[in-house]
């Protein structure tokens, strides 16, 4: 997809953080642009702020969990601007930071329901569409560099190694049928947005759950030391630019961070020798 000017595109977790940066580079194009989040305040600032900066914005809040917030956001898309070109499937949470077997059963659901249910939802009421306008389009899903090599842990770990196993089955069944749907794989390094503090829009009291009151002290630091190097990442514009870039190349595999290449080579090469896996993530 090389050109943009007034195409249609869809942001999940588009309040803030990279959605909104994605956004900015949306509206820097002339597209036409449907913002979507749970958190409404932040959602319904986001659509006053960039309509006041002449962009074409409607905001739908969403959860992007249930399946219904999704097909409504399809249809609002729909009956508003009636095509969909650009689907940025990237809202996101991290959950508790602890080992998997203590992870509660509410956490599991909340964070793999955003996560990976958010993006096959995102992909069964948009495809059909978008394999109907037959003109050029692309869907990008945001995973995480930790996908590719070993690491993150627990559930958020979990569910962005599951979005690149979707992604990639996704991209050979498009273009096995010819489509002009393409598809874009983001796996971004330390990006300087509120992800760790995503338990804000948490449904349920964090303080009631089991998997809290298991925490370690270990668990603790371990939530201190991401959140460290989340801050002192690049920004979410400079994240949603090299997105741009990768959907104007038709890359699938899209990175912020050069380094992590040594990483993902490592894990393959330790795959192949059939070895085992290495620490490498905080």
């Amino acid at each position: 997809m090389k050109h943009f000017h007034d195409k249609v595109a869809v942001i999940t977790g588009g309040a803030s953080g990279i959605g909104r940066a994605l956004a900015e580079c949306c509206a820097q194009n002339g597209m036409r642009i449907v913002l979507a989040d749970v958190e409404e305040k932040a959602l319904f600032q986001a659509e006053e702020d960039m309509k006041a900066g002449g962009a074409r914005v409607l905001a739908v809040p969403t959860d992007v969990s249930k399946e219904r917030h999704m097909e409504r956001l399809a249809r609002k898309t729909l009956e508003a601007y009636g095509k969909v070109h650009l689907l940025f499937n990237n809202a996101g949470v991290v959950g508790a930071v602890t080992a998997i077997w203590k992870s509660s059963v509410p956490d599991w659901n909340w964070v793999l329901g955003v996560n990976l249910w958010g993006v096959i939802y995102g992909m069964r009421v948009f495809v059909p569409p978008m394999l109907e306008q037959d003109e050029a389009c692309h869907i990008v899903n945001t995973s995480s560099m930790g996908a590719l090599i070993y690491g993150p842990g627990g559930i958020y770990g979990v569910s962005k190694h599951a979005v690149v196993g979707l992604s990639e089955t996704l991209y050979r069944e498009l273009v096995q049928r010819n489509s002009k749907i393409r598809v874009s794989l983001f796996c971004p390094g330390f990006v300087n947005t509120r992800i760790m503090e995503s338990d804000r829009n948490c449904p349920f009291k964090r303080t009631d759950d089991p998997a809290e009151k298991a925490r370690s002290g270990e668990d603790r630091k371990r939530e201190q030391s991401r959140s460290r190097v989340v801050e002192a990442g690049i920004s979410p514009l400079e994240a949603a630019n090299r997105v741009f870039d990768g959907i104007r190349e038709d890359r699938f595999y899209i990175l912020t961070d050069p380094d992590v290449k040594t990483l993902i080579a490592d894990r393959m090469e330790t795959i192949l020798r059939e070895g085992n896996p290495r620490i490498s993530y905080p």
